[in-house]
């Protein structure tokens, strides 16, 4: 190397952070060090690597490539601690060890990777995000906290040291490993899964279920890992017969997850399902879900209204408390008294009060709603309807001038009218009190940084089309639409984040039909001729306008139509 280091960092880098920084970024582990430096440089990524580089000597490697060889040779808590790499590099000495890591090694790195490999390597910077994902990918989550290798190593937190070699400290540490990765990853889901020899875990990320990369050794861990969740959770760890569900509380970073945890008995062991609340999430508004401007338009004119039920509908995980959250947002104001009543509450609403229910004790949705009526609301927000009573309370606090948001798990719009019926609600009063019903998915959005413009290929997509109710009409509409690739960012799937795809009923112009207790298929058929677009449409102008592709239109609703 070029120059000397300090704490990682050449001289005239180390020069320009105060007093206050440099403690600062040596209480962080190393993998959060590189996104510290850019902000208090106020340099971005690439900037700071080509500085970096100039000053050290050391190359840089935009997209290195695993040395599967190396990664046998140096253990996993060396590459996790220190978040450095084996690579392989072009024409390269056989052999020979090449390390690739965001910041130049200080001297302690050095020695502690030569005294645990036994040899001298050579040393290539990379992005930080790019060396992390690499230790993950190949090393699995949380490896560095339950390698059996060097239990002796020297450490580079020196927080931690007393504890190494604990294996209940290991645990601790590798739950911690596992969460945060979710958190990083997006994921609304965890599930520990206990199969034959091996404990699985994946994530859930964008509607999709993702396995998890793991260290070799976790299966050993298992049950010390679910007793670990259970006591997070305030659960009965010697009670393994029966499900139980409870709650953790987890802080990383600046980010605080309300988690909630459900066990239930398998042949192999308990399998655990976490399902992550972010309590500072930020919250979305029309724009953001997707809606485009007719769509809000309509919506707005609705939320005027002094009272009336507005609901929206869909599967488990369509995004519907995103949405009604994102209406109560719209209307919120100093002047407005909002209460809603939740199971959980998913996002804080500034100035609203938010009921958390508590079916053990006897505080439903009924219940609670009940007693909402006695505190003088202007607008109520109720998570679910799930019953006939949740409902006709509902409905007749709309019907005495309040403005009601609820939701219900019913295919489309229209069905949520036949399904309220269903439940026993007289169609007439159904029919007097919905003002309007949603139905909506979450599709897939394309990477904006990696999505390709092709031509439409006509024979494969007017089938696609006439799968979901369409035809030559909205294939004439378009020459070219964009296609997924994969990149870094989108950890090559093509695809980050999520879009809505809204079906928006208006019941009231066919009032005369749900009085008269018609199909579901006759209520439809009104709606369309009175202008709804139905999901299917809705979700081609998403295709359309290179939001989404067909294949992810057709994967959330094929199924439904």
């Amino acid at each position: 190397m070029a120059t000397a280091l300090r704490y990682g960092l050449p001289q005239v880098l180390a020069e320009k952070l105060t007093p206050e920084m440099t403690a600062s970024l040596l209480e962080l582990p190393r993998e959060g060090r590189f996104k510290f430096l850019t902000q208090a440089l106020g340099l971005d990524e690439a900037a700071l690597l080509k500085v970096l580089s100039t000053e050290s000597g050391i190359a840089v490697i935009e997209e290195p490539a695993v040395d599967p060889e190396g990664v046998k040779v140096l253990p996993a808590r060396i590459a996790s601690e220190a978040q450095v790499v084996p690579v392989l590099l072009p024409g390269a000495e056989a052999g020979k060890l090449n390390l690739v890591a965001a910041l130049p090694p200080d001297a302690e790195t050095v020695d502690w990777v030569t005294t645990f490999t036994s040899r001298r390597p050579n040393w290539y910077l990379a992005p930080a995000e790019r060396v992390a994902q690499l230790i993950t990918d190949n090393y699995g989550v949380g490896s560095g906290s339950l390698d059996d290798e060097g239990e002796d190593l020297p450490d580079l937190q020196a927080a931690a040291a007393d504890n190494e070699a604990d294996q209940d400290a290991a645990v601790v540490r590798f739950v911690t490993d596992v969460l945060a990765q979710a958190v990083a990853d997006g994921a609304t889901d965890v599930h520990f899964e206990p199969q034959e020899g091996a404990l699985r875990i994946r994530y859930r990320v964008d509607g999709l279920l993702v396995a998890v990369p793991l260290p070799d050794n976790l299966a050993r861990f298992q049950d010390a890992i679910i007793s670990r969740l259970k006591i997070m959770a305030r659960l009965n760890i010697s009670e393994r017969r029966l499900p139980q569900d409870g709650r953790i509380n987890f802080r990383d970073g600046k980010n605080v997850l309300d988690i909630r945890v459900s066990t239930i008995p398998t042949i192999y062991a308990e399998s655990v399902s976490l399902r992550l609340l972010n309590q500072r999430k930020e919250a979305y508004d029309m724009n953001r879900i997707g809606m485009n401007a007719e769509e809000q338009a309509q919506i707005r004119k609705i939320l005027d209204y002094p009272h009336g039920i507005i609901l929206v509908t869909g599967p488990t995980g369509s995004g519907k408390s995103t949405t009604l959250n994102a209406f109560l947002r719209e209307i919120n104001s100093p002047d407005q008294r909002i209460v809603t009543i939740e199971d959980p509450i998913e996002y804080e609403v500034p100035g609203a009060n938010q009921v958390q229910t508590k079916a053990e004790i006897g505080l439903t949705f009924a219940s609670a709603l009940r007693s909402t009526l006695r505190q003088d609301p202007d607008v109520i927000m109720v998570g679910e309807i799930r019953d006939l009573e949740t409902a006709e309370i509902s409905i007749r606090a709309s019907l005495t001038g309040h403005l009601v948001f609820s939701t219900l798990h019913t295919n489309d719009a229209p069905g949520a009218i036949t399904r309220l019926v269903d439940m026993g609600v007289e169609p007439f009063l159904v029919g007097s009190a919905v003002e309007l019903v949603i139905a909506q998915r979450l599709v897939r959005r394309l990477c904006p940084d990696c999505a390709r413009t092709v031509p439409v290929d006509r024979k494969r997509l007017l089938p696609a089309l006439e799968a979901l109710g369409m035809g030559e009409a909205e294939l004439n509409s378009v020459k070219e639409l964009r296609e997924p690739v994969g990149c870094r960012r989108c950890r090559n799937t093509g695809y980050r984040g999520r879009v809505g795809v809204f079906e928006i009923f208006h019941p009231k112009p066919c009032h005369d039909l749900i009085v008269a207790r018609v199909s579901n298929r006759e209520l439809t058929e009104r709606a369309m001729a009175n202008g709804m677009r139905p999901l299917a449409k809705a979700g081609w102008l998403k295709v359309a306008a290179g939001l989404t592709t067909m294949d992810e239109l057709i994967r959330n609703l094929s199924a439904t139509e």
